[in-house]
């Protein structure tokens, strides 16, 4: 993600705003043009944004429930914007308790969107692709006693997300049951963004044998595997290969964590970049720990580049977080196994968007 800039006043804006606090404009986001815009009124329900002069566009039908703040393009009679027409199931909004929870969980959904439109990677939802587009089921649990728990999962494209996620006590409850350090909706959608992309890229993709020669052998038994794990936990050694515990799992789980890390780590470069941001500690007799943040990683050409910017940022900002008595922001260690698995991940998406 990167900051964006109030075309009115220049005042520097949130990703997630949707009216400027020091102008008062209206703001809208244009995902064809990646812009967050300043907007003035241009007759009923249209908008003329700054960032297009001489256009007009239709808010998403989701900002009527403050949960988009998206723009239709010019020309079209979508009602849901590029994010929101992948949604399949939102829960009942009738219920007053829903909607702030339902809101929070759209925020991560549009930041996982952005990410994957950045990326170039396929985004077809179920309309253009029946059996394996793109589609989101955020669904509330059944009262006490009618029926089982919300599982957040994913299965051929369809990613459901169990509402309660978003209560951040019932969430930082389930993460300590499970031993994760850490736990966001924003995580839950990228890696299981990952589960569906092995399928379109590796499975579907041509690139199988390449995938297990780096993960490991995905036709072993899925639910004998999970059952292992969570009996007996991961190896001992776990750090020496994986991102993170629940990766050791099997590889699906291990393409989909690391999945996920690489997205975490683009957004935030990207992010860092927009800032500017510079590491050299003073206390540092060598420069491992140096690095000058500016550059676009999304258009990196090796996994190298991102990993050098990104190792001396974590330790900086770990540090920072200490100083507030906060959880580290990145509580993970990459080895160079890890390194190598984010590798073949940079490199399979750098493909898919030479192809597409």
């Amino acid at each position: 993600m990167r900051l964006f800039r109030c075309q009115h006043c220049d005042q520097v804006l949130y990703f997630e705003n949707t009216r400027c606090e020091r102008c008062g404009h209206r703001l809208g986001f244009m995902p064809e043009r990646m812009r967050l815009s300043a907007l003035e009124p241009a007759g009923e329900n249209a908008w003329k944004p700054l960032a297009a002069p001489g256009q007009s566009r239709l808010f998403c039908s989701n900002a009527q429930h403050d949960a988009c703040n998206w723009l239709v393009p010019e020309g079209t009679t979508d009602a849901f914007c590029a994010t929101c027409r992948h949604n399949r199931t939102v829960p009942d909004l009738t219920v007053a308790a829903n909607l702030p929870p339902w809101r929070r969980i759209q925020g991560a959904e549009h930041r996982l969107v952005y990410t994957l439109m950045r990326l170039g990677l396929p985004l077809r939802d179920r309309v253009e692709d029946p059996e394996h587009g793109l589609a989101f089921d955020v669904l509330a649990d059944p009262p006490e006693g009618t029926g089982s728990r919300v599982m957040t999962g994913h299965d051929e494209g369809l990613i459901t997300i169990a509402l309660v996620e978003a209560d951040d006590a019932e969430r930082e409850k389930r993460r300590t049951a499970m031993g994760e350090p850490y736990r966001t909706l924003l995580g839950h959608y990228r890696h299981e963004s990952g589960h569906h992309y092995w399928d379109l890229l590796v499975r579907d993709g041509g690139r199988l044998e390449d995938c297990r020669a780096v993960f490991g052998d995905d036709s072993q038994d899925y639910s004998a595997a999970l059952q292992r794990h969570y009996q007996g936990g991961p190896p001992a050694d776990w750090q020496n290969a994986f991102v993170s515990a629940y990766a050791t799992t099997h590889p699906w789980e291990d393409f989909a964590e690391t999945w996920a890390h690489y997205l975490h780590i683009l957004d935030t470069l990207e992010m860092a970049d927009s800032f500017g941001l510079r590491v050299a500690p003073k206390v540092a007799k060598t420069d491992d720990l140096d690095t000058r943040i500016d550059f676009d990683p999304y258009g990196t050409e090796d996994v190298q580049t991102l990993v050098a910017a990104w190792l001396p940022l974590t330790f900086a900002v770990n540090s920072l977080n200490r100083c507030m008595g906060s959880a580290d922001l990145y509580p993970f260690l990459l080895s160079p196994r890890a390194i190598e698995k984010l590798g073949f991940v940079h490199r399979l998406v750098r493909d898919a968007r030479a192809a597409t």
